[in-house]
């Protein structure tokens, strides 16, 4: 508005008022006496706003390391083949009836390795997946785009179809694929509907291994058998963390899990718990009303859930944004909880 109006008391007028009279900000002229002048601002909706895209994917290039293994392994098939048929050979030449069973005991472990290794790669391929939708959606909160959330959503309905007790949240979520809602709207709906469930599954399944482990490393007389049972426990819960957000990884894909799972480990901080917090449990008093056993097996049991956080971080198909993380200290307390009733 001009000056002068600037002192005007304030007051209601009509679009349609012939008084009321809309300027341009550089419009410089004189407007009229008894007119009420209006300037409109900038729409903030149109400024330009900074976009944080999702990372660029890497750039694969040849690796000697993979053609050598890839060599080996077909040296190592070539003289198991020949090992095979000499041996079905041999059998013939001391009876035919012991050739055939040779051969009938060779088909059937072809077979059997056709189907490992077909499982094998509908697990990593169905890990693959799950990895691409955690990144889709990460691009759908940055950028808003509608169709790919629709598009992710129906992915994620088909992964959750074989579970019995997501039907209701399956259901909630198709009736609102035609709805008018933005794209990072509707990946926050998917997280609300579909993720909540299986975030608190999740979070008992860490809080049981961890409490497990700390039992059982506390009243274990070996240190050896701490390490052992500590990896048992850390690929069972894996394995079970996968299986519940709708993964189904064979031996190679357990592999490549635990290796996102220590990646995401080592930029988030180490496999160690910060030291605020080994002082806050196990300091102030509580280290006194333990023993040292009863504190390895505490100290045992955070670092198994930590293990289990990062593990929800990579199994998850969509990021964390609707629903809050899972944080430490409350597996800490949950486990602390535990220890004073066993006590």
């Amino acid at each position: 508005m001009s000056e002068r109006s600037r002192h005007r008391r304030p007051a209601t007028f009509k679009l349609d008022d012939p008084s009321v009279v809309v300027m341009d900000p550089e419009d410089a002229s004189r407007p009229l006496r008894g007119t009420v002048h209006v300037t409109p601002e900038a729409d903030p909706a149109m400024l330009p706003v900074p976009l944080e895209g999702p990372p660029l994917p890497t750039r694969r290039r040849f690796s000697w390391g993979a053609l050598f293994w890839a060599a080996i392994a077909g040296l190592v098939l070539l003289g198991v083949g020949l090992a095979v048929t000499r041996l079905i050979e041999d059998l013939y030449a001391r009876s035919e009836g012991l050739g055939a069973l040779g051969v009938a005991f060779a088909l059937t472990a072809a077979l059997a390795l056709s189907a490992v290794v077909a499982r094998e790669a509908f697990g990593l391929a169905r890990l693959a997946a799950i990895e691409n939708l955690h990144l889709r959606a990460i691009a759908v909160l940055a950028n808003d785009d509608r169709g790919e959330s629709r598009n992710i959503v129906q992915e994620l309905v088909k992964l959750a179809r074989r579970n019995p007790h997501l039907a209701r949240a399956r259901a909630a979520l198709q009736g609102h694929a035609d709805d008018i809602i933005d794209g990072a709207d509707m990946i926050r709906l998917a997280e609300r509907e579909l993720m909540a469930p299986l975030d608190q599954e999740a979070r008992r399944l860490v809080s049981t291994a961890a409490q497990r482990v700390s039992i059982v490393t506390a009243i274990s007389p070996r240190a050896l058998v701490d390490v052992l049972f500590v990896f048992a426990a850390a690929l069972r819960l894996i394995r079970q963390l996968a299986r519940l957000y709708g993964g189904r990884p064979g031996a190679l894909g357990m592999i490549r899990l635990m290796r996102h799972v220590i990646a995401h480990l080592a930029i988030t901080g180490g496999m160690a718990a910060s030291d605020s917090l080994i002082q806050q449990m196990l300091g102030h008093g509580i280290a006194a009303k333990l023993s040292q056993r009863l504190g390895e097996g505490v100290l045992n049991g955070l670092l198994t859930a930590r293990l289990g956080l990062a593990a929800i971080e990579v199994t998850r198909p969509l990021p964390f944004t609707a629903l809050p993380r899972p944080a430490l200290a409350d597996l800490a307390k949950d486990l602390l909880r535990k220890r004073d009733a066993d006590e």
